[in-house]
């Protein structure tokens, strides 16, 4: 078990938390969650002691043993593959250094002997006999191949190391695992052996994560990091997010009786308990939830942007041709014979491993760049508007405010309306008014969301839209695309958020493509 007592950490002015008291116990995984800026991953780094809070304690339970995913990508580049997943169990990679050095004495003594066979009892107790098995398991199963077992981990890419760091974190069945984005750079299939690792895991899981569906799969608990405390709420994200929402429709409402509230927040729970899949997670959170009474519900200060896409006129029934479309670009052939047709409200997901090969197909389709061969024909009832994989042209080097820079794409040229639209998304008062260079990345998306939903378009193309965003973002980005009525091409790693907003897939391949006409899980089930 690990608690907070009393923490509180502050930076000049500004407090991240304030007598923060909290406990984590074990056979629960809490997902920690907060806006941007909250301070979420500063407080990873106070429960591991990377940093000490200005007032409080952290505690651990005594002879329990915690392990971090580390951010540092270089610290083990001298090391084996195999060997830095083992050194994730500090003491167990200790006694195997102590072993190898006492037996390779050339002058071995009887106190070299007796000390010997102390580290072997102690090696036994701590499973060292099956840490190479273990370490090679995990590797595997987060798709890192045998063959790179025995490499240096400086000849990896940053991908691979990132999964390296994961394995060594998960080694050795930590007392108190911390993961900060676990499921950066991992594909489908490790994304889906780190959930079932994690729910059949049997100690205490915190972590940070910006991909609901994992969330919503793992999670047993929500850590909510609001108002500089931490609240903590039964439940995965999905139940967190609609209790909330629940809330503050409560909270408008003070007139109705307290039976109607109970009655709605029994109805609520009731839905979300029989939606419960089959695991020991949803078991266990199940009998949690049967016990929540109405006054455990608070409504979040959270804040989510308006998303909304509304076509200045519908679309005909004749939208997109793709015909025999080809494109190498640096000498791989991302794009072979691509064909196909868009239909009235189809909503597309491009899947694939190669991320160039939509990013290309895309940027065809918008007129920036050349097929080598084949063509395609936009209806002439369409229009469309664009969401890049980079948006830097539109920012860098502009020294236009955020006023001025939206001005440029909207028909309506009023200062008050545009205020209107930017505060919508979330750009009030002063925020108006800064310099659209100096965005950070989840502000330049919700500029660039603006300028789309401001196009009237009713085709709409996104490749990759979830990045940079925070979890209230995404959800709000995700309504509104459940909610447009035009036709959508997109590119998202976001689980969720393809499974929600697609009804058809289609997969870019080396050989050309496999074209589905239904959701995400069905088109993962048929893999």
């Amino acid at each position: 078990m690990i608690s907070t007592n009393n923490v509180s950490l502050r930076y000049g002015a500004r407090a991240l938390f304030e007598d923060v008291n909290v406990k984590f116990t074990p056979g629960n995984c809490y997902g920690l969650i907060g806006a941007n800026g909250a301070g979420k991953s500063t407080f990873l780094k106070i429960l591991s002691g990377e940093i000490e809070p200005n007032t409080g304690e952290v505690s651990i339970t005594p002879g329990e043993r915690m392990a971090v995913l580390k951010q540092d990508h270089f610290q083990f580049d001298e090391h084996e593959v195999l060997e830095t997943v083992i050194m994730g169990h500090e003491r167990l990679y200790q006694i195997m250094k102590e072993k190898d050095a006492i037996y390779a004495k050339a002058d071995f003594t009887d106190e070299d002997g007796i000390k010997a066979s102390e580290l072997e009892g102690e090696f036994a107790e701590l499973n060292g006999w099956e840490a190479e098995s273990e370490a090679a398991s995990l590797l595997t199963g987060l798709g890192i191949g045998v063959e790179l077992h025995d490499k240096i981990m400086k000849d990896l890419d940053g991908g691979q190391k990132v999964r390296v760091l994961l394995a060594q974190a998960l080694f050795g069945k930590p007392d108190v695992l911390l993961l900060d984005e676990p499921t950066n750079h991992l594909d489908i299939k490790s994304i889906a052996w780190l959930e079932e690792f994690l729910i059949n895991f049997e100690n205490t899981v915190i972590v940070i994560s910006h991909d609901r569906h994992f969330l919503n799969k793992v999670c047993t608990h929500i850590a909510d990091l609001d108002f500089g405390k931490i609240q903590l709420y039964v439940g995965n994200y999905d139940f967190w997010y609609e209790s909330s929402q629940l809330a503050l429709q409560m909270a408008k409402d003070q007139n109705k009786k307290k039976e109607e509230k109970i009655k709605q927040l029994q109805e609520f729970v009731a839905r979300f308990s029989a939606n419960a899949s089959k695991s020991k997670q949803a078991t266990s959170r199940k009998k949690m939830l049967d016990k929540i009474n109405l006054d455990d519900i608070r409504p979040s200060s959270r804040r989510y942007p308006f998303v909304g896409f509304k076509p200045d006129r519908e679309a005909g029934n004749d939208l997109l041709f793709v015909e025999g479309i080809t494109k190498t670009i640096d000498g791989e052939k991302v794009l072979n014979n691509v064909s196909f047709i868009v239909n009235k409200g189809d909503k597309i997901a491009f899947v694939g491993d190669n991320s160039i090969a939509k990013t290309a197909l895309f940027q065809i389709l918008m007129g920036e760049m050349e097929a080598d061969s084949g063509e395609f024909r936009w209806g002439i009832t369409t229009s469309q508007s664009y969401f890049p994989n980079d948006n830097s042209k539109y920012f860098d080097g502009v020294e236009l405010n955020l006023v001025d820079w939206l001005r440029q794409f909207s028909e309506e040229k009023s200062e008050t309306f545009i205020r209107g639209f930017l505060g919508r998304m979330l750009f009030s008062g002063e925020e108006a008014l800064k310099s659209a260079s100096v965005l950070s990345g989840g502000e330049k998306v919700r500029c660039m969301l603006s300028r789309m939903m401001l196009s009237g378009a009713n085709v709409i193309i996104l490749d990759e839209p979830t990045n940079h965003l925070d979890l209230e973002s995404i959800t709000a980005v995700n309504n509104g695309l459940i909610n447009f009525p035009g036709t959508i091409l997109f590119s998202s790693h976001d689980h969720q958020f393809v499974q929600t907003v697609a009804n058809r897939i289609i997969e870019i391949t080396p050989d050309g493509i496999i074209d589905k006409q239904m959701t995400y899980d069905e088109y993962l089930e048929s893999k």
